[in-house]
């Protein structure tokens, strides 16, 4: 669907209750859209996977579950994938279903993900990791807000360092999605593949420096719960079918 218009996280959110509580859509479906979405742009700025080499920095909630879907299909692509994990294995298997079920799946496929639960590894761990083709951000979602904490503000800084391209998952982690501000550190990415709508913050001149190349990926949320948004954000009635 496409649309000029930009939401803010919680406009987001709610699109997601209503797919899940009102059409019954269950959130891996979701995860795995937003995930594919992702690894084919991945794919494309590889310039094609096979013998590729990425790196997938992953957080512990459901923007790690994504990038755990692209981590899944960049393998079965042909590229060469490590996943770096800003938390213990065993919390994201006891925590969000989606999440858990996606790292379950790469971790039964062989895909290691190397734990990491200080400053001083994630900077360590990415800095290993600087001669990879890409390098996949999908630390932290649009529901982020105050300051950036460690080990997260040292992974962040890290990725800023190297100098392979990087790919946004949703958002560039530590932005704030509706101020398109830095919270205290934000990833600068060449590009973001955020999802449904395009985020308020992101229109903010100074945004660009951090999203790069945007672009708005459909994950199968039903049109109509997207038009009821619109028009409750506008004051006006929504388009008839």
């Amino acid at each position: 669907m496409k649309t000029d218009f930009a939401a803010t996280r919680d406009q987001i959110r709610e699109l997601d209750r209503i797919a899940i509580s009102e059409y019954g859509m269950d959130g891996l479906i979701l995860m795995e859209n937003a995930g594919r979405w992702c690894a084919r742009v991945a794919a494309r700025m590889l310039g094609g996977t096979e013998g590729k080499k990425a790196t997938i920095v992953c957080g512990p909630g459901n923007n790690g579950g994504d990038g755990f879907v692209v981590a899944r299909h960049l393998s079965n692509w042909g590229a060469n994938v490590g996943v770096l994990l800003l938390a213990r294995v065993e919390d994201v298997l006891r925590g969000s279903q989606e999440a858990a079920a996606n790292l379950r799946i790469i971790l039964n496929m062989g895909i290691a993900a190397r734990e990491i639960s200080s400053a001083e590894e994630a900077a360590q761990a990415i800095r290993e990791c600087a001669g990879s083709d890409l390098l996949v951000d999908a630390l932290l979602g649009t529901g982020t807000h105050g300051e950036i904490r460690e080990p997260f503000f040292a992974a962040i800084n890290a990725i800023n360092e190297c100098a392979c391209p990087v790919l946004a998952v949703d958002v560039p982690s530590g932005l704030d999605c509706n101020t398109g501000e830095p919270l205290g550190t934000a990833v600068r990415a060449d590009r973001t593949v955020t999802f449904v709508l395009n985020k308020v913050g992101f229109t903010q001149p100074k945004a660009r420096e951090y999203t790069g190349q945007v672009e708005v990926a459909e994950i199968s949320i039903p049109r109509a719960a997207i038009e009821r948004l619109l028009a409750a954000a506008r004051g006006v009635p929504p388009r008839s079918s």
